[in-house]
């Protein structure tokens, strides 16, 4: 045994920055990619935590106008030409088809329902459109959580392949000979875990947003199209 082996070994060897540099070029690259994976997933984290806070505010926001009881079409016209959120979009396109089909002429209950099925697939469009808009970036998340651990686990076992082989080339069973190579890779797994778990964390949590938010514009969608079903009965 060489005493000088474990002389080296102090609490500096396993600092962060010491286990990453003493890495071979495999475990490195793993650490790397997943440091890669936790940053792009925390870039998506940030941003989808500030988008559905200002859609919800806006939503609220535009509820509270409509539920004033004021006109659909003021309303609709303060929101400008292309609004930003789904709700006044949802809102003018029902209003188009309104006034389309009120230019034509509406002489019956047949051109009454027909007006209303367009309506519908108007609102069905813009909500799947949302839906799909929101939900972007929780593919990526998904992919983060459930890649992550495996990655780091793969870095963990290449750790310990090269640990056994220190003790093979230095014919040496001693922990202090082994311990660097472990604490590697047992470093690969702790990144893979860092990344892991907030990016699943944050896809379950998103997820659920994503479809209270589209749960949210359907309920707007089923009270838009009652009340212009509201105004095609008292026309009749």
């Amino acid at each position: 045994m060489d005493p000088a082996v474990p002389a080296a070994i102090n609490a500096d060897s396993f600092s962060f920055i010491t286990l990453f540099l003493r890495a071979d070029w495999v475990v490195k690259g793993v650490m790397l990619g997943l440091a890669g994976a936790s940053l792009w997933s925390w870039a998506v984290i940030i941003d989808k935590t500030f988008r559905f806070a200002r859609l919800n505010r806006e939503a609220d926001a535009f509820e509270t106008q409509v539920a004033a009881g004021r006109s659909l079409e003021e309303i609709a016209a303060e929101a400008g030409e292309n609004p930003s959120h789904a709700l006044p979009r949802m809102l003018q396109g029902a209003l188009r088809e309104w006034r389309e089909q009120r230019a034509k002429g509406l002489s019956g209950d047949s051109q009454a329902a027909f007006l209303v099925q367009r309506i519908d697939r108007t609102l069905d469009t813009t909500i799947a459109r949302e839906s799909q808009k929101v939900e972007d970036g929780l593919g990526l998340l998904a992919i983060v959580a459930t890649a992550s651990p495996f990655v780091g686990l793969f870095g963990t076992v290449w750790g310990i392949m090269h640990a056994f082989q220190s003790i093979a080339i230095q014919k040496n069973t001693s922990l202090a000979v082994v311990a660097p190579s472990i604490a590697e890779a047992l470093f690969a797994t702790a990144i893979g875990l860092a990344a892991a778990i907030p990016a699943y964390i944050a896809y379950n949590k998103f997820s659920t947003d994503a479809g209270k938010f589209a749960g949210r514009l359907e309920g707007f969608a089923d009270d838009l199209s009652t009340a212009i079903q509201r105004r095609l009965t008292e026309r009749f």
